[in-house]
């Protein structure tokens, strides 16, 4: 998860690669602000045409702010998309409607909704602040696996009733950082609607609690994706291991893979950003999506 110690640890990590990032977080930062990602419509780099609004959604907890993108007309297979731990902004608006260009209904949730509404904060850099840290400690808080499920569980049937989500097909989910686990709590409540999620560098996916998420996955019917940075793998080795055999007991398909690559890199805002491995957990997610959805 992004907590002082990995944050300590990109840091070296960086100033070993400084070249080569700064060339990388250029990038990164013209995509997230990708003319149009806040428009009501906007013309995909493959041609596909989206349209996207600011939703509210009610929960069990209360009222969900999030942002819903999918391609103009027709009815598509529905996503959810949980951001990382500096929560639903600008880049994650972004990464949303770049995955409806490529045929999703997107609804990218505000997984803070509980304490304020979207943005909470403008960058992953702002959380980096010890006045970022401390604005999002009681919010996180609040946040409980079991408030997820009932999270879930309500943008399931959100997007069920929605015109441009064709319901013969299965939802997927995808989610950043703490958003990881989310995915698969995103399973738990609705094993019937959600067929496929996707982890990139997700947080503690295992842990010695009795919901912690890998014991959760004979719950479910989805297929996985657990895309584990290189820091992360260096800090708990056996993650990847009793994923793997709680994914093989529970007989459900997942690819689990560590990446050359640090916590943070998906996420465009990130100064750990690392495009050529976040392309390539991308297509993997894609990969996932259409087979199972």
């Amino acid at each position: 998860m992004c907590d002082q110690d990995t944050e300590a640890d990109n840091e070296s990590w960086l100033a070993l690669n400084r070249r080569q990032f700064t060339a990388l977080g250029a990038g990164a930062a013209a995509m997230a602000i990708v003319p149009g990602c806040m428009a009501q419509t906007h013309d995909g780099a493959g041609g596909i045409r989206t349209a996207s609004r600011a939703v509210t959604i009610t929960t069990p907890d209360g009222k969900a702010d999030a942002f819903f993108v999918h391609p103009e007309g027709g009815k598509h297979p529905a996503v959810i998309l949980w951001p990382d731990i500096a929560g639903l902004r600008d880049a994650y608006k972004t990464m949303g409607t770049r995955l409806a260009e490529a045929g999703y209904a997107v609804l990218v949730v505000n997984h803070y909704y509980r304490s304020s509404p979207a943005p909470i904060l403008n960058s992953l850099s702002e959380w980096r602040s010890p006045e970022g840290q401390q604005k999002l400690a009681p919010m996180i808080a609040a946040i409980t696996p079991a408030g997820t499920v009932r999270d879930a569980a309500a943008f399931v049937a959100w997007l069920d009733g929605q015109a441009e989500v064709d319901t013969s097909r299965k939802i997927g989910t995808c989610g950043y950082c703490m958003g990881g686990p989310f995915t698969v709590r995103t399973a738990l409540a609705n094993p019937a609607r959600v067929g496929a999620a996707a982890s990139f560098h997700g947080a503690s996916l295992v842990n010695d609690t009795p919901d912690s998420p890998h014991k959760l996955l004979a719950q479910t019917q989805a297929a996985y994706l657990f895309a584990i940075a290189q820091n992360d793998d260096a800090r708990a080795p056996d993650d990847k291991v009793r994923l793997r055999e709680a994914a093989d007991a529970a007989k459900r398909p997942a690819e689990i893979e560590v990446y050359p690559a640090q916590h943070g890199w998906c996420t465009i805002d990130a100064p750990i950003y690392d495009k050529a491995q976040a392309e390539k957990a991308w297509g993997r997610m894609l990969a996932l999506y259409k087979q199972y959805l």
